[in-house]
């Protein structure tokens, strides 16, 4: 017999699915302009900032540094993997010797 916690999870899976699918189907409807195409290629890098400047604001100056040292490589390589081995290196190196 199925738990009334898996029997929630599973309709939320359900309808988080529905929704995702059914704004996928009615994409496919309609050609957007290019203003809203860009708009929508804004929105992933818009929720990760939103995400993690909380975050990073509100910890200490290391951290601080290292996320912007990790921006600032990833904006002028476009090298997502340097860009966190630098940020990890530099908050290692600033709790390590400040």
């Amino acid at each position: 017999m199925l738990s009334n916690t898996l029997i929630t999870i599973l309709g939320m899976a359900l309808v988080t699915y529905m929704v995702r699918a059914g704004g996928l189907w009615l994409m496919g409807l309609v050609k957007p302009s290019p203003r809203v195409e860009a708009w929508l290629k804004a929105i992933p890098g818009a929720v990760l900032v939103s995400l993690v400047a909380p975050t990073v604001l509100a910890s200490g100056l290391a951290e601080t540094l290292a996320a912007l040292a990790t921006v600032l490589v990833a904006a002028r390589t476009k090298k997502m993997l340097l860009a966190i081995v630098v940020g990890v290196g530099v908050v290692w190196a600033l709790r390590r010797f400040f």
